[in-house]
This record gives structure tokens, sequence and C-alpha cells, in this order.
């Protein structure tokens, strides 16, 4: 078997390949050198820095978080098996069926790229950002230029705008509901859901 991190970067390099631009909303301007997603693309898809996904493909990067591995999942636009393999060359644990799921299917992600006149972001059950389209972070900010995006702060941070407390209540209801449908074994994420 081919040493892991090679293999790791290799796969990645593959997938990358593979997705269209349009599928993940961006405009295919002139031509280009590679079929699909360019590493720049990519790495502001995922939310990683340029530089650490080069390290990623060559090899010299071989130990990524659970996040990043999550946040190449979706960029990459991945299935539960490619998923599961891109874990286990990055030596780390598959996420199990008591975890939030983080999978965003291909036909998803290529709706949310043909959105371009509604803003659209998807968030898992914890109201984790997972992802967006360019109507969206031109509306609420660009989530790729921040190191984490927060959704709006709740009733007493003094935001207290009618659509604010709105998505906050939202909110911290679905997360709420999330917490019972996750029981027992839950999820880490659904630990900590605020009052209202």
């Amino acid at each position: 078997m081919a040493e892991t991190g090679n293999e790791l970067g290799s796969c990645i390099r593959r997938w990358r390949s593979r997705v269209a631009p349009s599928s993940v909303g961006l405009p295919a301007n002139g031509p280009r050198r590679t079929s699909g997603l360019r590493r720049e693309e990519l790495a502001a898809l995922a939310g990683v820095s340029v530089d650490y996904l080069h390290r990623l493909e060559q090899g010299r990067a071989t130990n990524p978080s659970v996040e990043v591995l999550a946040s190449l999942t979706r960029a990459l636009q991945l299935t539960e098996e490619e998923r599961d393999y891109l874990f286990r060359l990055a030596r780390r644990a598959p996420p199990g069926p008591r975890q939030l799921a983080e999978m965003l299917t291909p036909g998803v992600c290529r709706l949310i790229g043909r959105l371009d006149d509604v803003a659209v972001g998807v968030f898992d059950a914890a109201w984790n950002l997972l992802t967006w389209n360019r109507t969206w972070a031109a509306l609420m900010g660009d989530p790729s230029l921040l190191a984490t995006w927060a959704y709006p702060a709740g009733p007493r941070s003094g935001k207290n705008d009618g659509h604010t407390r709105d998505f906050y209540m939202t909110s911290v209801s679905e997360r709420r509901a999330a917490v019972v449908r996750h029981r027992p074994g839950q999820d880490a994420r659904l630990q900590a859901v605020p009052r209202l």
C-alpha cells in the first residue's frame, strides 16, 4: 500500500479535479489548466489556507484535524464511503451514527450553487454553518474570511431587532430538539445549548 500521506494527497487532488466550479457556485472564467477546482478555490471552500492544502496534497501534512476533514468532505462533495476513506487515510475514525451529520449530498451542493439570487446558508443540527452561497456571504459576511462564524447573538446582547431575535429563538429551539433526537450518546457539540 502507498504511504498514507501520499495516498491522502493523491485522493484530495483526484477528488478536487472532478468538482466542477459551477457545482459549488464559482464562475468558470476563461480557460482553466485543471478540470475541476483550483487549489485556491478548494482552500477557500474548505476554510483552510492554500499553503496547508498544498502540504496535504504533497504528503508533507499528514495529520489533519477532524474539522478539516469534515470541511474537505463538504467542499469536495464526497460520498459517505469516500468520506470514510478520507478519514481512514488521515488515521481518524470516520463519523459514527451518534455524531451530527455534516454530509451534504452532491445534489444539494449543486442546488445551492445554482440558487444565486437567494441567500442560502446550510447549518447542521447544532447550528454550525456547513456551507453557503455567494448571496448569503454578501448579506451575512463571508465566513471563509473569518476564523469562525457565529449566528446572531442572543436577546441580551443589545442586538434586539425582531429578525435577530426570531433567528436566535429558532436556532435555540432547533438545537434543543436536536439534543432530544441524539440521546443517548449525544454529540458533544450539542452539550451546551443556550437558554432563551
